[in-house]
């Protein structure tokens, strides 16, 4: 049973998304932006966040509130996007994924289930994210490559845990930023790029290629790692 818990500041007109999200063995809870979304991403221990993006809020407005969201929890966001913000929204937003609203069930099950399963490092319990002959061991913080543990600064680690857990997303240095130093730090982009460097130089020592330089944009993890 996967657990989603919506953010909206329009509870009654989603309430039939409980009875519609059942049938594919996804249970529903609601938030209003205001009101203790930390406590009850707590208490309810969601899987997923579906944020319902206000035509109201500005863009400005939505990236804070969504910087907000990824410190209570390391946890994936799906959108919910009115048609008429499609050509105005900002396409480097840190979320997962987007749905145009109005949305039929199916889709929106289908794209709950494949974020969620992509999140997924293993089998429950299971702490170590795999990929290609790359580990990490989450308990440990233990890094290997070809079963080699790699001597990782505590940047560096965290750097390559969250895009490891992500395969394919492409992260902005703006973003790496604010997730790994935190919003209130003064130091530019290069700081991303020099901790992005010297992970390289450790983790595809050996020739794999696991980290992948997007022009102009960011990073992202290989999907399929050599």
């Amino acid at each position: 049973m996967i657990r989603a818990l919506l953010i909206t500041k329009e509870k009654a007109t989603r309430s039939s998304l409980v009875g519609e999200l059942a049938p594919y063995d996804i249970t529903c809870a609601f938030v209003h932006y205001n009101n203790g979304v930390g406590e009850t991403i707590a208490s309810t221990r969601p899987d997923i966040l579906l944020l319902d993006i206000d035509p109201t809020t500005t863009e400005q407005e939505l990236k804070a509130f969504i910087r907000r969201l990824r410190r209570e929890r390391s946890l994936p966001i799906l959108a919910f996007l009115p048609r008429e913000l499609l050509e105005s929204i900002d396409p480097h937003l840190d979320v997962e994924d987007y749905i145009i609203s109005p949305f039929e069930p199916p889709e929106l099950s289908l794209r709950i289930r494949r974020i969620v399963n992509q999140e997924d490092t293993g089998e429950p319990g299971d702490e170590v994210i795999q990929r290609g002959n790359l580990s990490i061991n989450l308990t440990s913080c233990e890094v290997r490559v070809d079963g080699t543990i790699m001597e990782l600064t505590f940047k560096e680690y965290e750097l390559l845990k969250l895009l490891a857990a992500t395969p394919g997303r492409v992260y902005t240095r703006e973003a790496l930023l604010d997730k790994i130093w935190g919003y209130d730090y003064f130091g530019g982009d290069r700081t991303v790029d020099v901790h992005i460097r010297r992970l390289r130089s450790k983790i595809e020592e050996t020739g794999h290629t696991f980290i992948e330089t997007v022009r102009n944009i960011g990073y992202r993890f290989r999907s399929e790692p050599e």
